[in-house]
């Protein structure tokens, strides 16, 4: 978030805190992207803020409270409710202290994603599709103003390439369930009571393959029952996905517009195999 942003969406989470009884003089940020993630103390509590425009809230709490109620691998929410203040959404969170800052071991994060599909399976809640996250990104390409810096030739190979991707793995026929939507690294923590998920904003039907695309390469070879083309094309698609929002000029991801050009150059190496 940009500077005067983040102070708002401080205060924001500082004072809803503070409603609630908890107290919060200070505020440690842990991550700040298009939503910021805080470390209010003395409370201890985290907290996730995000633009009132730009949020899925709603359904990531809903999504971690029913998991959470059935044993699922996930953090644990501090109140069950969203708040909204001034133009900010936020939702509070069990802070837990990491127990390491090493790579999860791939047999480790390959049964923590197994189990959180088990749940999965057992948890109805109306989600978007992945294919709504393919048009986002369908979208935000067709329109110039919003990814100005965009050069042509590298606009329609990833327009051709969102679809392609997107018509392979609609059409696959493997079967579909809720899933988180983005189980990456950053969203898999380490903590004294095991591994837990976080962020569920992104949760959307569809194949496990397009989960275990964004996980660790040796993740995929250890989750069982893989169809490991079809992890592949998800791979494809995920990197033109992400390789796509960075371009869009309200992007606030850190070194985005670098990433965006890195990325393009692996899509295309990916994709001449």
């Amino acid at each position: 978030m940009q500077a005067n942003a983040a102070r708002r969406a401080t205060q924001a989470a500082m004072s809803i805190a503070s409603s609630l009884g908890l107290t919060a003089y200070d505020a440690a940020v842990l991550h700040d992207s298009n939503k910021l993630t805080l470390r209010l103390q003395p409370c201890d509590v985290l907290a996730r803020v995000t633009p009132a425009a730009h949020q899925c809230a709603q359904l990531e709490v809903d999504t971690a409270k029913r998991l959470f109620e059935i044993g699922s691998p996930v953090a644990a929410l501090e109140a069950p409710e969203v708040f909204v203040w001034d133009d900010y959404v936020v939702t509070l969170w069990t802070y837990y202290e990491p127990v390491t800052t090493q790579a999860i071991p791939p047999a480790d994060y390959a049964r923590a994603l197994e189990r959180l599909h088990a749940g999965m399976r057992r948890v109805d809640l109306p989600t978007p599709h992945f294919t709504d996250r393919v048009s986002a990104a369908q979208t935000l390409l067709a329109n110039h103003d919003r990814t100005p810096k965009l050069a042509d030739a590298d606009r329609i190979f990833l327009a051709d390439n969102l679809e392609r991707l997107r018509r392979a793995v609609s059409d696959s026929g493997r079967p579909e369930q809720l899933l988180h939507g983005e189980p990456h690294p950053g969203n898999l923590l380490s903590t004294p009571i095991g591994l837990l998920f976080i962020d569920f904003e992104t949760c959307c039907r569809g194949p496990i393959e397009f989960d275990l695309a964004h996980a660790p390469d040796e993740v995929g070879d250890l989750y069982p029952g893989v169809d490991h083309q079809l992890l592949r094309d998800c791979r494809a698609l995920m990197l033109a996905m992400i390789t796509t929002w960075r371009w869009d000029r309200d992007d606030q991801f850190p070194d985005g517009h670098s990433l965006g050009i890195e990325w393009l150059s692996e899509l295309r190496k990916a994709t001449a195999r």
